[in-house]
């Protein structure tokens, strides 16, 4: 643990002193001026081993992690209570997501298995005023805080969000889906009112692509079938969505199972002639 603290350090500029338990991260500072209102840390090597989760303690994977939490939970300590609860916000993330801090973080699972919702907090990160961070329970509980109370309040805010992607979904049906508000496309999917508009106009059932956190599509046949699988593959870890498509109902979500090979079925389509652009067929 105390190499990987001391990897972090050295790579991404954080002061730190060692203590027996682990180490006191130094308050920010801005061109060698110490900023005030930002207080020194005590942080456990229980903490990092939580933060880093099963992760070898060597690897570059462990060290983001610890990065991560460490920014978080400085973060959270230059904000006040009242702060915190103005800016806390839903963050849905597919299971097994790289920014998904575990199981003590869910407070809401969507039916299907695929999908879970907990607190995120928007403009957490000075520096980031548009990114809403997702923080551990763990830090949220090293700094003394229970986030609790502020899950009606963030719920609620997920509806009216999903209220209003619904109606600007409607008036634009075949353009992509976007994020709105402080809540991502992956967000959306978690409200019930989003979820219910959706499948109105569709039987009770529909697909939908969400290969990045930002971005859905709906129509499928007018897509490749290999593109949420590229696309989820040349993503970054963090914008990253769902791998295959999903099957949305009103209450459920559930991504399709894995199997065939929708890249190599379309490389063997016939080229199709520069003349007959108006025929029926998704390339040319």
């Amino acid at each position: 643990m105390r190499q990987c603290l001391l990897a972090v350090s050295v790579v991404h500029d954080i002061d730190m002193l060692p203590t027996d338990e682990g180490v006191v991260v130094v308050g920010r500072a801005d061109e060698g001026v110490v900023v005030l209102g930002v207080p020194d840390i005590d942080v456990s090597l229980d903490d990092i081993a939580s933060a880093i989760g099963g992760a070898d303690a060597n690897t570059a994977t462990a060290h983001l992690r610890c990065y991560r939490w460490l920014e978080a939970r400085r973060a959270i300590a230059e904000r006040s209570l009242d702060e915190l609860a103005e800016i806390a916000r839903p963050v849905a993330l597919p299971v097994g997501h790289e920014l998904h801090p575990g199981a003590t973080w869910v407070n809401q699972r969507v039916l299907g298995g695929c999908l879970d919702l907990g607190l995120g907090f928007a403009g957490l990160h000075r520096d980031r005023p548009d990114a809403v961070v997702v923080v551990p329970t763990s830090v949220l509980a090293a700094a003394g805080i229970d986030a609790s109370p502020w899950w009606a309040a963030a719920t609620e805010y997920l509806e009216n969000m999903g209220a209003l992607a619904t109606t600007r979904w409607r008036r634009e049906p075949r353009g992509p889906l976007r994020p709105m508000g402080d809540c991502d496309v992956i967000t959306l999917l978690a409200s019930a009112v989003f979820r219910g508009a959706l499948c109105a106009d569709a039987g009770g059932m529909r697909a939908i692509a969400a290969p990045v956190r930002t971005r859905g599509w709906l129509d499928l046949s007018r897509i490749d079938p290999a593109f949420a699988q590229t696309a989820a593959a040349i993503a970054d870890d963090e914008s990253r969505g769902f791998p295959r498509p999903l099957l949305l109902t009103v209450d459920e979500l559930t991504m399709v199972s894995d199997g065939g090979h929708p890249a190599e079925i379309v490389l063997r389509d016939p080229a199709v002639e520069r003349s007959h652009w108006l025929s029926e067929v998704l390339y040319h």
